[in-house]
């Protein structure tokens, strides 16, 4: 009788501690990822946080309201993945910052730059001696004049880096003369130049879509990839796969479609490996540091 009832003792406390064990797990299942952004007003991160909680992922968005912010608060752990730069933007970050270790672990959006005009139906019409204005901060300077280079336009410097000026166009065939004004005021010099090269945020601002534009560069080029915007999360977690798992979730169609929607057609989702994504980087980093940016 004695032995029946420790046997039975035993079972009830096995199965008390099995219940416990497959409640801790349960409560255990949903893990929380905190994401720094500049701007979370998508419908498309509404969608990513619904699949990501199918996913055992409860994503908390932590909105920055100025670029400088969201690398910090990654080192300092304050998140655990920020979804807000290109690779151009991490690289430069990186070298500023004492060798930070921050790395990709997906590709999110490319932001075609593209050349409009309300004259001119292709580059091939637009005339000799024509004036074309371009942003005028580094970055968008650099990426106009490459477009106008991919258009046939211009030809410039080998080897220019990420950030060439107009003192690096070796060949104007057109006499094309560039009009540098702040990139706010692309869209509105419009009626007095041939051509515009406007981005396509302040594009779709000012009421033009991506289609409008009579060139714009290619999303899936090497020429765009230093611009290919990305997840990063620090060095340690690069191969986490609940992190890898919200990159993935953003390739889905809907997603691609709501950031399309959102966007008016002017950001398009591009997936890129994750091996190609460090590559592009530590290319970067490596003509940065070499002085050819």
């Amino acid at each position: 009788m004695k032995k029946r009832k420790f046997v039975f003792i035993l079972v009830l406390l096995l199965a008390t501690f099995l219940n416990g064990c497959g409640s801790d797990s349960a409560s255990g299942d949903t893990k929380h990822v905190k994401i720094g952004v500049t701007g979370s007003d998508g419908q498309y991160w509404q969608i990513i946080q619904e699949r990501a909680k199918e996913e055992g992922i409860e994503v908390e968005l932590v909105e920055f309201s100025d670029y400088t912010l969201p690398n910090n608060a990654l080192i300092n752990g304050e998140i655990d993945v920020n979804s807000f730069q290109h690779l151009a933007f991490l690289s430069q970050f990186i070298v500023e910052n004492d060798d930070a270790d921050i790395k990709p672990i997906g590709s999110t959006v490319v932001a075609p730059m593209g050349l409009y005009s309300e004259k001119y139906d292709s580059p091939e019409d637009i005339p000799d001696g024509a004036t074309i204005a371009i942003p005028n901060d580094p970055a968008n300077t650099g990426s106009g004049l490459k477009v106008l280079e991919e258009a046939g336009l211009i030809t410039l410097k080998e080897d220019v880096g990420l950030y060439p000026t107009p003192d690096d166009i070796v060949d104007n065939p057109r006499n094309i003369e560039i009009l540098t004004v702040v990139a706010q005021q692309t869209p509105r010099v419009l009626p007095d130049v041939a051509a515009s090269i406007i981005n396509s945020g302040i594009a779709g601002q000012a009421g033009y879509l991506l289609e409008d534009a009579i060139y714009h560069d290619d999303p899936h080029s090497e020429e765009t990839r230093p611009y290919l915007n990305v997840f990063a999360v620090r060095g340690e977690d690069a191969e986490d796969k609940t992190y890898q798992t919200i990159a993935r979730i953003y390739q889905e169609e809907k997603v691609v479609e709501a950031v399309k929607e959102d966007s008016n057609g002017g950001n398009v989702v591009v997936d890129i490996p994750i091996p190609e994504l460090q590559d592009t980087l530590d290319q970067l980093l490596e003509d940065i540091k070499s002085g050819k940016q």
